[in-house]
């Protein structure tokens, strides 16, 4: 049993151990934060998207870096997920984008606020925030590879996850807003679906799919792609 001035002794001297070990890992994380949070690149752009993110109160609805509300989507990683053909989209105008379903508020934000917005995510999802948010583990959709040449056997493009998993449903995965798309090989053709992608309300103008912020060359992997899928 340590006597009363061993323990005395014992109680100052950790505390003064811990004191230096907690003064030296505070001043090594302040070190680390300008690499970890990409700091070099926080543009002008970046800070008014902050600024434009903090006076629409947007972490109300939205979480960001593990803080906000739970009643929108978590945008840490949104630009890497969604792309910015997508989140410019979105920020324009919400109701166009999922007819009847969302319930984001439309701010008649400028072009300029949504670039500033775009860019200020961009900028988050470069932090090195060590594994988080964890990536979803999505089950891998085989496409038949069929008699087609080698250079229509495609693989799922990455516009896919950002514009089409949202509202359609794939081997169980994605949405319920438009139909799924198993098997829409069997029911439309590669250029069916390209003229369909291009613009859908002028083939069918009742749809609910916007004209979505499509390249030409987005519509020809979608259609490349979509057109494989064969029951």
């Amino acid at each position: 049993m340590l006597s009363r001035y061993q323990a005395r002794s014992f109680f100052l001297i950790g505390t003064a151990v811990m004191t230096v070990v907690f003064i030296g890992l505070t001043v090594d994380t302040f070190r680390q934060i300008p690499v970890i949070t990409n700091e070099a690149e926080m543009s002008a752009s970046v800070i008014r998207g902050k600024h434009l993110w903090d006076v629409n109160n947007c972490m109300g609805c939205h979480t960001l870096l593990g803080e906000g509300g739970y009643y929108a989507p978590e945008l840490t990683k949104a630009y890497e997920r969604r792309g910015e053909p997508f989140i410019r989209a979105m920020l324009k105008d919400p109701e166009a984008m999922y007819p009847g379903e969302r319930k984001m508020q439309q701010y008649d934000l400028t072009e300029e606020q949504i670039t500033d917005l775009v860019e200020f995510l961009k900028w988050i999802g470069t932090m090195d925030l060590q594994g988080f948010p964890p990536v979803p583990k999505l089950v891998s959709l085989a496409v038949p590879a069929g008699d087609k040449p080698v250079a229509q056997r495609t693989t799922q493009p990455k516009i896919y996850n950002q514009m089409c998993i949202a509202c359609h449903a794939l081997n169980g995965q994605g949405g319920t807003i438009g139909p799924a798309l198993d098997g829409v090989g069997n029911r439309k053709t590669k250029e069916e679906i390209e003229i369909w992608l291009t613009d859908p309300l002028k083939v069918k103008p009742d749809s609910k799919m916007p004209k979505l912020p499509l390249t030409n060359e987005d519509i020809k992997e979608l259609g490349a792609y979509l057109s494989q899928l064969k029951s």
